[in-house]
């Protein structure tokens, strides 16, 4: 395909996220890179954090590799060891397995943007650390759970 036109990018606005959940990350967009080029064995996104707006819940995943890496802006980087401030040029790792939950935040009066780009796994797990939710990636789409494993119907 060659050169991708980021201003005719699929753009990703939303959460697959349950509600409450699915408002906590208002303020955030991706465009589709990776989708755009007609990538099918890893996604490249370019994530867009609108002021005060947070990437995601603090998450891991069981079959996929995560490599982030800041284009614009200042956000910060929650992990289980605290809080790493991150700007252009900066790169993190998350290797799948690894059950350290990560997200990124943006505390700042302006934009930032990342660069994700992870494997797509079939059959992928995610874990979100700090509440009590897991996402089955399947054939047909997302299917939450506690972290028992039950289907989940709401916080508990």
């Amino acid at each position: 395909m060659g050169v991708i036109d980021q201003s005719r990018c699929p753009v990703k606005t939303g959460s697959i996220y349950p509600e409450p959940y699915a408002a906590e990350v208002a303020g955030r967009s991706s465009l589709r890179l990776g989708d755009a080029g007609g990538l099918t064995q890893f996604g490249a996104n370019l994530v867009i954090l609108q002021p005060g707006a947070k990437s995601s819940l603090r998450h891991w995943h069981l079959k996929e590799d995560e490599f982030v890496m800041v284009t614009e802006g200042e956000c910060v980087l929650v992990q289980d060891e605290g809080e790493t401030v991150m700007r252009p040029g900066d790169c993190a790792a998350f290797p799948a397995g690894d059950p350290n939950g990560h997200h990124f935040l943006n505390r700042t009066d302006r934009e930032a943007r990342f660069l994700v780009v992870g494997t797509r796994a079939q059959g992928e797990v995610a874990t979100y650390s700090d509440v009590d939710l897991m996402v089955h990636m399947e054939g047909g789409g997302p299917r939450f759970t506690y972290k028992d494993g039950s289907d989940w119907k709401g916080p508990r």
